[in-house]
């Protein structure tokens, strides 16, 4: 496998090394041969690490933002390019076969590159336009939610899925104060709802409303319930299905889900996180939880 270094909180070689990455390689159980499904295709870190285990192993990545496909393609070296393809769209609606693959995964952060990106405008820590969407073509933006929708539906968002206790007080300054076109000027707003007291401390007050609002445009608490319901058919008997989720909405469907689904045993009973060398060298690693389930002999 290709040295790896650390730099700045991630680990490069010439492939990016995503979150949890040894766990869940070790937890697929690839097989010589195999057939795998990397529904998140992000930076290509998982899809490498996969191709990399044995030389006739194959790949379908799914990714909804042409740039991590493109991205993904230009860096992979020849050999693994030959086995490797890719679907453009939303996981949800990938026209999977019914026992097509060995193993599934799916990564459910945004990746690196959007986080890091300003012109995306999924974080406050750059000057952006309230974009958040992860597929550019659809019309609906965060700031179409915040200069539009009522004060009501704000605070329901907020609250169900930001888990943010004050969001009745965060929507109404906002709709008193809006418009807002950026994610400096939006995430300065809601700061000026908390104590100066919270408004320093090691999670910023935006960050819950951010979440929520990436959540909504996207639909992606929706997406992966659908991705959850078809996925396991897609499975061969004994395959493994690995999911890596960073709050705890998703892991609450992640976990449900598995427990739930007559396709599936459920492997880990509690979930894996990153040990405390990965947590320090990734900061974005340290609310992932890893859950697996393997299809069974029906």
């Amino acid at each position: 496998m290709t040295n790896l270094t650390p730099i700045e909180g991630h680990f490069f070689s010439d492939i990016h090394i995503p979150v949890l990455s040894q766990e869940l390689i070790e937890g697929l159980a690839i097989k010589p041969g195999g057939i795998y499904l990397d529904a998140t295709l992000g930076r290509g870190g998982h899809s490498n690490l996969i191709l990399s285990t044995f030389p006739n192993v194959q790949v379908i990545g799914i990714d909804l933002d042409d740039d991590a496909i493109l991205n993904t393609k230009t860096n992979m070296s020849s050999s693994m390019k030959q086995r490797f393809q890719t679907w453009a769209g939303n996981f949800k609606d990938y026209p999977g076969k019914i026992e097509e693959f060995d193993g599934i995964i799916a990564d459910l952060g945004v990746s690196s590159p959007q986080l890091d990106n300003p012109e995306r405008g999924f974080s406050f820590r750059h000057e952006a336009s309230l974009d958040m969407r992860m597929n550019r073509e659809q019309s609906l933006t965060a700031e179409e939610i915040i200069n539009h929708w009522s004060e009501i539906t704000l605070a329901n968002i907020f609250y169900q899925y930001g888990e943010e206790k004050r969001s009745r007080s965060i929507a109404r300054y906002l709709v008193e104060n809006r418009p807002f076109f950026t994610t400096t000027d939006l995430a300065s707003a809601i700061s000026k709802v908390f104590p100066p007291k919270y408004r320093y401390g090691r999670i910023h007050p935006a960050t819950r409303v951010f979440q929520a609002l990436r959540i909504i445009v996207n639909d992606e608490l929706t997406s992966l319930e659908k991705f959850l319901q078809q996925s396991p058919s897609w499975l061969k008997p004994q395959g493994n299905i690995g999911i890596i989720s960073f709050h705890s909405l998703e892991d609450r469907i992640v976990k449900h889900t598995f427990r739930d689904s007559s396709l599936l045993d459920v492997i880990t009973k509690k979930p894996i996180i990153p040990k405390q060398e990965e947590k320090y060298n990734n900061r974005r690693s340290r609310s992932a939880k890893l859950r697996f389930a393997k299809r069974k002999n029906i």
